[in-house]
């Protein structure tokens, strides 16, 4: 007959036994807390990242978006830049200008086209062409947008137009700005040029550093963070503009602190942005009023001083256009730049601020100066 075994368990072995089960069943809670600790943070990150994506751009002739109303030319990459003339046609013009707009504007606001009078147009045989840049009003964004790929923009635009070897470029405040970079990369094809209170780069080489401390700190606290955001961390520039919690550009919300006395009085000859103000970020702001402050606050591949004079045989001028009382550019830096490129013809204007270019007279007397000498 077959005896059973039956094993013995002590008090003290059936104890170890319970403590390693509870030991064991401890782990899991704390497991679980560190995965829900790691699931939050992963979230955090990805809505971190998503707060800090700008939204798809809405290109104009895609669905929903806005609708194509200007002529436009297609470029080397296949983005398409919209253009509107003035003056005379361009087939019997003597000569030819394109003219850069600027900051948070478009091609209908080309304003020395449309102050110039009749009879300086007619005379001097004027046509100019005034585009959209990337982004802005019906022109396709270029999210690799450079100062040089700019130039090569307006050198491009000028082909197409059937402009000829040489043309002339007027740019007004960052258009003004712009305009540096056709003298680095396309100076062959211009015939002169004028910068109208054109916008500086505080971290241009070659700028004295207490000049440049001393005109950065003139701006507003919420504007020298902007351009620290655009110059060192571009990616955060959406971001920035974008969020609730501290005052973004001033330039981008339109404050009127930015206003001169002058400008102050010239606002009413603005009013006809009315009736195209929304076509400026139509395709969005990033797009935009954005990707403005990261080419004109980023990183430059040259400084102006660098340059040397594109018409050493005064076969062309350079003019630089400047109100001592503009409260968006830094006088004192324009005249460094002015003082150091002797090739400069510098035009400093007493009690003028940043829209002196709509004053009586004003674009007659810009053109004369560029066209006759005077």
């Amino acid at each position: 007959m077959a005896t059973g075994t039956s094993k013995r368990v002590s008090a003290a072995s059936a104890r170890a036994h319970t403590r390693r089960n509870k030991k064991t069943n401890s782990n899991l809670p704390s497991g679980l807390l560190g995965t829900a600790i790691i699931v939050l943070f992963v979230g955090f990150l990805f809505g971190a990242y998503q707060g800090i994506q700008p939204p798809p751009p809405k290109i104009c002739g895609t669905p929903s978006a806005p609708l194509i109303t200007a002529p436009r030319i297609k470029l080397r990459d296949g983005r398409n830049l919209a253009y509107k003339e003035h003056g005379i046609p361009k087939d019997s013009a003597k000569n030819k200008i394109i003219f850069v707009h600027g900051f948070d504007s478009c091609r209908h606001d080309a304003y020395l086209a449309k102050t110039l009078s009749p009879d300086v147009v007619e005379d001097l045989g004027i046509y100019i062409v005034s585009f959209d840049r990337p982004g802005y009003g019906e022109s396709d964004p270029d999210p690799n947008q450079t100062g040089k790929s700019l130039a090569l923009d307006i050198e491009e635009l000028a082909d197409k137009l059937g402009l000829g070897p040489k043309f002339y470029i007027i740019g007004y405040s960052l258009g003004g700005q712009i305009v540096w970079n056709c003298l680095k990369y396309i100076p062959n094809r211009l015939a002169g040029a004028v910068l109208i209170a054109p916008v500086v780069n505080y971290w241009w080489s070659g700028l004295p550093a207490n000049l440049t401390s001393e005109a950065f700190n003139q701006q507003k606290l919420q504007d020298q963070y902007t351009t620290r955001v655009a110059h060192y961390i571009p990616w955060l520039t959406y971001w920035w503009n974008s969020q609730r919690w501290f005052p973004a550009s001033s330039l981008i919300l339109q404050s009127t602190d930015l206003l001169s006395v002058q400008d102050k009085e010239l606002m009413p000859k603005r009013a006809d942005r009315n009736n195209h103000v929304a076509q400026v970020r139509q395709q969005g702001e990033h797009e935009s009023v954005h990707r403005d402050l990261n080419v004109a606050f980023g990183k430059w591949e040259f400084s102006p001083l660098d340059l040397q004079n594109p018409f050493p045989s005064n076969e062309g001028s350079v003019h630089i256009w400047q109100g001592d009382d503009d409260l968006i550019v830094p006088v004192q830096v324009q005249r460094y730049i002015a003082q150091n490129l002797p090739w400069i013809q510098y035009h400093e204007l007493q009690g003028a601020g940043h829209l002196f270019p709509h004053a009586d007279g004003m674009s007659d007397s810009i053109i004369k100066s560029l066209l006759q000498g005077k």
